[in-house]
């Protein structure tokens, strides 16, 4: 049996639970401080998730920026940079986007109506597989498992971050909830509306609370509700 890798959801909130505001650009919530702690769970991860949707929106690179950490991933055997994911049902990306132009090896997770697609799009930027005819949870974790993936975090977006904790399939959250205040609704949240596990009472453990700098930050274990 596939072993699925553990799940680490990774976000940078205001205390109202935005991603980020409507404005063109993107809104810094986090400091350099956490961006550093940020870089080393990159480091400490197997691969790295984003959606689609995030991909196109803020054109991340999504690399381990630190040259002392990608050094001690390469003493360690790994590779000088995770796997970095996307997930996609449609399709709809772009050969010029950073993401495939930095960093190793990629992989795009989608389904059938979308392969050719994506093959005729990206050609041998990213390796391609889909999951079958519907973007199931499950089977993109048995994919990255049987990829030897122990170890995937999640960048988001909401929507991705909202489905695999309505699934009860993320591990741990990294929560920084920076010292801002967003208040328009039609900006990103990190979660949304869900049928969480549990339901609105059940009281996830939280195994880390500190400050960095003028951000805080929150480690919590979902599965382990009360």
């Amino acid at each position: 049996m596939t072993t699925r890798p553990y799940v680490i959801l990774s976000a940078a909130t205001s205390v109202d639970g935005y991603l980020d505001d409507t404005s063109p650009e993107r809104l810094l919530l986090s400091n350099p401080a956490d961006f550093d702690r940020v870089d080393q769970v990159r480091a400490e991860s197997d691969a790295i998730l984003i959606g689609a949707t995030t991909m196109r929106k803020d054109n991340p690179r999504l690399l381990v920026n630190s040259d002392e950490r990608r050094a001690q991933r390469v003493a360690d055997g790994k590779p000088a940079y995770p796997l970095k994911v996307t997930v996609t049902r449609t399709g709809d990306l772009s050969a010029d986007l950073n993401f495939w132009h930095h960093g190793g090896e990629k992989l795009v997770i989608t389904v059938d109506d979308a392969v050719e697609k994506v093959r005729a799009t990206l050609g041998d930027l990213a390796d391609i597989v889909s999951v079958g005819p519907d973007l199931d949870w499950g089977m993109v974790l048995d994919e990255l498992g049987r990829r030897g993936v122990g170890r995937l975090m999640v960048e988001g977006g909401g929507t991705i971050h909202t489905q695999l904790m309505a699934s009860d399939l993320a591990d741990e959250v990294h929560l920084a909830i920076a010292p801002l205040l967003v208040g328009q609704p039609e900006a990103a949240r990190f979660l949304g509306a869900a049928d969480y596990p549990g339901g609105s009472t059940a009281r996830m453990k939280v195994l880390e609370v500190r400050a960095i700098d003028d951000v805080v930050f929150v480690r919590y274990a979902p599965k382990e509700r009360s």
